[in-house]
């Protein structure tokens, strides 16, 4: 079999278990949405304004992503690491980069499927708008731009206990979020962090996904910075886990 053959397999499997405890789902699908509702409709001088609605719906959105991200690799990683389940897995004759590949689209798509809601309530509430082909325009970006949280939750799940994991999740996400300008426009930030914040992959996938909605030119640092982002945390997340299957199955 090949590796994405592999790879579809165990993703299969792996959504399957996840499904079978439905408030794992619904709370991924509630959190986002609540968020909307509390801090963006009730600010009508952003919710009646297109542009900022709609900018606010998409920093939401990867906010969703990026929390979804953290938490479900981090979390889940760690905590299969200490239950006799994941040791025989590791014993199968497949590469770690199948395993890897099957997290990130069974645990992806179920990040994606958060951002509905958001969009959704969006459009009912608020006078964000788009047209068709740039929102799925968007939903394409919000998935590319999503890796690079993919791979450092699965980097967090490798390297360290699920009491160590929850705590560095949790911290990882509320300041990649706000350095990020997902909570605040960086628009609002004093210029120190506003270029700060540009070597954050928040704000990288904020501006690649508000180009592919609204359209004009993407800030180039957006994109180099996004593709530096991906391949550094793919290769941490690839070798951490060489490193634990070398310090556990020797």
């Amino acid at each position: 079999m090949t590796v994405l053959r592999l790879a579809s397999v165990h993703a299969k499997y792996t959504l399957l278990e996840t499904l079978r405890v439905p408030i794992a789902v619904i709370g991924g699908l509630v959190f986002p949405a609540l968020s909307l509702l509390f801090f963006v409709v009730p600010q009508r001088q952003v919710a009646e304004n297109p542009l900022f609605a709609t900018q606010a719906v998409i920093s939401l959105s990867v906010f969703a992503v990026l929390a979804n991200s953290l938490f479900s690799f981090g979390l889940t990683i760690a905590e299969n690491r200490e239950k006799p389940w994941d040791p025989y897995l590791r014993t199968l004759p497949a590469p770690g980069i199948s395993r890897v590949l099957a997290q990130v689209f069974s645990t992806g798509l179920l990040g994606l499927a958060s951002v509905l809601p958001i969009v959704i309530l969006g459009a009912l509430l608020t006078e964000a708008t788009a047209s068709p082909d740039r929102l799925l325009g968007g939903l394409v970006a919000l998935a590319l731009a999503a890796l690079p949280f993919m791979f450092l939750g699965i980097a967090i799940g490798y390297s360290m206990p699920s009491k160590a994991a929850i705590a560095v999740v949790q911290v990882l996400m509320f300041g990649l979020a706000f350095g990020g300008g997902l909570f605040l426009p960086p628009q609002a930030f004093p210029e120190w962090l506003e270029v700060f914040s540009r070597v954050l992959p928040s704000r990288q996938a904020r501006e690649i996904v508000v180009w592919a909605v609204g359209g004009g030119t993407v800030p180039a640092w957006s994109v180099i910075g996004w593709a530096a982002w991906t391949m550094l945390s793919l290769a941490l997340a690839l070798l951490l886990f060489r490193r634990d299957e070398g310090r556990r199955y020797r």
